[in-house]
């Protein structure tokens, strides 16, 4: 009888009170997922499985595979590859594997920086600012950074996403606060546009993980 992959409790069992998950299953859920929210074209592809292990095992906090795979789980995820490859749909596909204090909302760049635009320095306060019963900022994964574009608010040129990574930077080292990155970026397209002090607290506050050159547009 083929199994069902509805919900998060199908992709693992419980072996001597502890979550013991099964890799396929985790595919079999995403994919599902993916085609009920994504369309029925939606296909995870063997070269992609690779990424999504690393992703998983980061969500789900396996220590030793973690360690194994060159994982911090105290660090944040910057999931870069090729424009189309699907970085935005597997993000939000493998939140329900985090654990509630480690959930995160997903905003694009561009709608930030339309933000600032709009409302000026006070937009940026939803990134950078905690709530008083807050120990810690909000979880976000930014999606496509470098989509955006310097704009101006009355004159005020700033690099909106800059400005807020180095501010949840601070947050990082002193909270551990953690952020998250969606990017078709390469490390040196990186530093050309937001600088080396970006890129330098960039390098401390995420891990690398990407979708190989050969993940085909999924659009």
């Amino acid at each position: 009888m083929e199994k069902h992959y509805n919900t998060i409790k199908d992709t693992f069992v419980i072996q001597n009170g502890i979550k013991v998950y099964n890799f396929n299953w985790c595919l079999n859920y995403i994919e599902y997922q993916g085609k009920l929210i994504y369309g029925r074209s939606f296909k995870i592809e063997v070269v992609d499985h690779q990424t999504i292990l690393k992703l998983v095992i980061y969500a789900i906090r396996d220590e030793k595979k973690a360690l194994e795979l060159n994982l911090d789980l105290d660090k944040g995820i910057l999931l870069s590859g090729p424009i189309g490859c699907g970085k935005t749909s597997i993000m939000a596909l493998i939140r329900p594997f985090f654990y509630h204090k480690h959930d995160y909302k997903i905003k694009t760049c561009r709608e930030i920086s339309f933000e600032f635009a709009k409302n000026g320095f006070e937009s940026l306060q939803n990134y950078t600012q905690k709530e008083h019963t807050q120990s810690r900022l909000t979880g976000y994964c930014f999606d496509d950074l470098g989509a955006e574009q310097n704009i101006k608010h009355y004159g005020n040129d700033l690099n909106v996403m800059a400005e807020i990574i180095i501010s949840r930077y601070e947050d990082f080292v002193q909270n551990h606060s953690i952020t998250h990155i969606t990017t078709n970026l390469s490390a040196s397209e990186i530093e050309a546009l937001y600088g080396n002090r970006l890129r330098s607290r960039m390098r401390q506050m995420f891990n690398l993980i990407s979708f190989s050159n050969e993940s085909r547009d999924k659009r």
